[in-house]
């Protein structure tokens, strides 16, 4: 059974939580307060009211709790300007407890009880002194999150491979597992430098035509398998995917051999019979 609900979102990239709008109508990019597992927080309206089943949703869907007022915007504002001033304050703890940490990002919560502080380490980090340093300063509920280089790239807002914001920053909400397997049936390089974004990760944009790719391949001969072409029979040398074709060898003499382009539908996959031996 559906249930209505809005999406919010509380980053500009940031992943979409749904909510329920109980009896409020919202435009898309209003701002608004909602309750999260975090506390109250200020987010902005990505999805307008829409029915989604039950089973696409984590449970339970809180209401939203108001439209964001002209105050509130004001005040979030000033909470983004104490985040950065929280910052220096973090870095120079850390180094006076001698934690290798790198600072990435600071988040207070609008009812300001709570600040998150996002970090990257090589290994674990014992960093129960500088919470409870943090937590006399701040005078909220201090909480380390350590993150991986993915999030940190995401955050950063860097240039990828292909000369473009990275899509983690510009647009892509959640990150979708990627597969060296991916590549291979892409035909692409296997050299890492290639096919690794910033974060030093496979590209996440690998996943984007790996559908196609995976529905395609299944139509298509294996490379060397035997095929019968209107200019006689052949073995297949090479397949293009994306343009559905295949190269075929074709022996045009004892000494030589040609390769020729087909489209899928001008070969035919030659089929051997099963030869039965009398017992």
């Amino acid at each position: 059974m559906g249930k209505s609900v809005v999406g919010v979102r509380f980053k500009k990239v940031g992943k979409i939580y749904y909510f329920d709008p109980l009896d409020i109508e919202f435009e898309q990019f209003d701002p608004v307060i909602v309750e999260t597992v975090r506390g109250v927080e200020y987010g902005e309206i990505a999805l307008t009211a829409r029915v989604v089943e039950e089973e696409e949703m984590v449970a339970p869907v809180k209401p939203v709790i108001r439209k964001a007022t002209e105050n509130d915007t004001l005040e979030y504002n000033k909470l983004k300007k104490n985040e950065q001033d929280a910052k220096e304050v973090f870095i120079n703890k850390a180094k006076k407890h001698k934690l290798e940490m790198k600072l990435i990002d600071v988040e207070y919560t609008f009812d300001q009880k709570k600040a998150i502080f996002y970090f990257t380490a090589e290994g674990r980090v014992d960093f129960r002194e500088l919470v409870k340093d943090l937590a006399s300063i701040f005078k909220v509920r201090i909480e380390l999150r350590q993150i991986g280089v993915r999030d940190e790239a995401k955050l950063f807002k860097g240039l990828g491979v292909c000369g473009r914001t990275t899509c983690c920053a510009q647009w892509l909400g959640d990150f979708t597992p990627v597969s060296i397997k991916m590549a291979k049936e892409q035909n692409l390089s296997l050299n890492s430098t290639k096919i690794s974004g910033i974060c030093g990760r496979l590209l996440c944009c690998l996943t984007y035509e790996q559908e196609f790719y995976e529905t395609v391949s299944k139509k298509l001969p294996k490379v060397g398998q035997k095929v019968i072409t209107a200019d006689g029979e052949g073995e297949v040398f090479k397949l293009s995917i994306l343009e559905e074709t295949v190269f075929v060898k074709m022996q045009v003499n004892k000494d030589e051999t040609e390769v020729k382009k087909y489209l899928l539908e001008e070969i035919e996959v030659k089929k051997y019979e099963k030869i039965k031996k009398d017992k």
